[in-house]
């Protein structure tokens, strides 16, 4: 099984975000798995490149939405205006109705705006005035979030959390990364646009690719090993069945990038913490990858 495609829009994104190979195909998975995407780490480390990079690579459409403590769920969503002419209510689609929405700093919007996006990523669809807007497909929310001991940060509730498949921390640069970024070796696309290196038809192609990846019982009933695990220790929240579901297509996806067209247990464990984490933790928690790495040790798989 080969993927050109693939190691061409890894190539192409490693020079946007110098010196994360493991965060940049992680968020590759998350896309190819048809999942949502949270990005959580502190200002100015790439997020906003990444997923400009990420919407120019696969050639979709694409949105920035600021996010702030005054914005309303029309800005995002639409509205529906009076028409003279028509004598009737016209809608006029707001940004969410691109393929890829970047909602940037998404916890510094109110709960009422942020509950705006719930329909939308859940079943791709939105409902304005009773009457329902199908959004394009594909589509996909990159949220970036703040941590939530800076000023002006709303929490996400867990509703919204479980919403998105993946979360990753891009964290700082290593010194030889960020030497070579004053350098100007990186190529982020401020003001220059990044060549598209996928059709919309391969990118279909490629997540019917990722359906196809098969599942033994032995490491399904490794995944149910880990989401029980979630559940009985007493640190954190346990994992939804939608976890479950989006651990299976994201540890799918992450074979399918290593041209494999079958699960090993090496595959749930490099996206489990990034699956899980964002769900397990309780608001009060800072992080729940020491959570996610102890379900991991504490779970062995039996194939």
């Amino acid at each position: 099984m080969t993927q050109p495609h693939i190691t061409e829009i890894i190539t192409q994104l490693s020079r946007v975000l110098l010196g994360k190979p493991e965060q940049i195909k992680l968020a590759l998975t998350c896309i190819l798995a048809r999942g949502h995407l949270l990005i959580e780490d502190l200002p100015g480390m790439g997020k906003t490149s990444l997923s400009h990079g990420i919407a120019q690579s696969l050639g979709l459409s694409y949105q920035r939405v600021q996010f702030t403590s005054d914005m309303l769920p029309a800005d995002i969503l639409g509205v529906s205006i009076f028409d003279k002419e028509q004598s009737q209510f016209v809608f006029h689609p707001g940004p969410i109705f691109k393929q890829m929405i970047l909602a940037d700093e998404i916890n510094r919007a109110s709960p009422k705006t942020q509950s705006a996006l719930l329909e939308a990523m859940a079943e791709h669809q939105i409902t304005v005035d009773g009457i329902t807007h199908p959004l394009p497909s594909p589509f996909f929310v990159i949220a970036t979030q703040n941590p939530s001991e800076q000023a002006g940060t709303f929490p996400l509730p867990e509703s919204q959390l479980d919403r998105f498949m993946m979360r990753l921390s891009i964290g700082y640069p290593s010194p030889e990364a960020e030497l070579a970024m004053l350098k100007g070796h990186d190529q982020s696309p401020q003001g220059s646009s990044l060549p598209q290196c996928i059709t919309q038809l391969e990118l279909s192609q490629l997540q019917q690719g990722v359906e196809k990846v098969s599942a033994s019982d032995a490491l399904l009933g490794y995944i149910l090993a880990l989401v029980e695990a979630s559940r009985t220790q007493n640190e954190g929240f346990g994992l939804s069945p939608r976890a479950s579901k989006a651990l299976l297509q994201a540890s799918k996806a992450w074979a399918f990038i290593h041209k494999r067209s079958y699960l090993v247990p090496e595959d749930v464990q490099a996206v489990f913490s990034a699956v899980a984490e964002h769900r397990i933790r309780s608001s009060s928690q800072q992080q729940g990858e020491a959570l996610s790495q102890k379900i991991l040790s504490n779970v062995n798989p039996i194939l």
